[in-house]
C-alpha cells in the first residue's frame, strides 16, 4: 500500500492504496463519493466518467498511481447545490429515467461545453458516443446540451 494526496474537488485528501487501484473504488469507497457509477469496468460506458485536469476520464480503469498531483472532479464537485447549467438542463428536459448513467453523462457534456461552448448535432453525438444509456434518453441528453449551452 502507497499513500496518495489527492486534490478531489478542491479539497485534498490523503488516501492509502495499492497503486493499481481503480480511481472509481477510491472515490465511492474511500472518501465516499457515490455520484460517480460503476457500469462496465473496461472505460466502455462512461458511468464512472470524472474531470482530471477538466479532461472526461474513466475512473473505473484509471489507477490511483497514474493521477499524481492533477485535480479530480465528480458529480458532486460540479456544483454544491445541482445549479450547474447542465445540472439544470438535466432537470428541465427530465432526461433521466433511471439515471444510472447521468452522472458519467453529466461529466462528459460538461468537458464537451467546456472545450466547445456551441456544439452541433455533430460535436455533440461525437462527444458523447462512449457514454452508454440503458433506457436511450440520447434525444433529451442533446436537447439538455444545447439548453446548457445557452445558460
Amino acid at each position: 500500500m502507497a499513500t496518495y494526496t489527492l486534490n478531489i474537488n478542491g479539497k485534498s485528501q490523503t488516501i492509502e492504496a495499492d497503486s493499481d487501484t481503480p480511481l472509481l473504488w477510491v472515490l465511492r469507497d474511500t472518501v465516499g463519493l457515490v455520484g460517480t457509477k460503476y457500469g462496465c469496468g473496461i472505460a466502455q460506458c462512461g458511468a464512472c466518467t470524472i474531470h482530471v485536469d477538466g479532461e472526461a476520464m474513466r475512473s473505473c480503469s484509471l489507477p490511483i498511481s497514474a493521477i499524481g498531483e492533477k485535480s479530480i472532479t465528480t458529480i458532486e464537485g460540479l456544483s454544491a447545490d445541482a445549479s450547474h447549467p447542465l445540472q439544470e438542463a438535466w432537470r428541465q428536459h427530465d432526461v433521466p429515467q433511471c439515471g444510472y448513467c447521468q452522472a458519467g453523462q453529466i461529466m462528459n457534456a460538461a468537458a464537451l461545453l467546456k472545450n466547445n461552448a456551441n456544439p452541433s448535432d455533430e460535436d455533440i453525438d461525437s462527444a458523447m458516443r462512449g457514454n452508454i444509456c440503458r433506457c436511450g434518453t440520447y434525444n433529451r441528453i442533446k436537447a439538455a446540451i444545447k439548453t446548457a449551452a445557452k445558460i
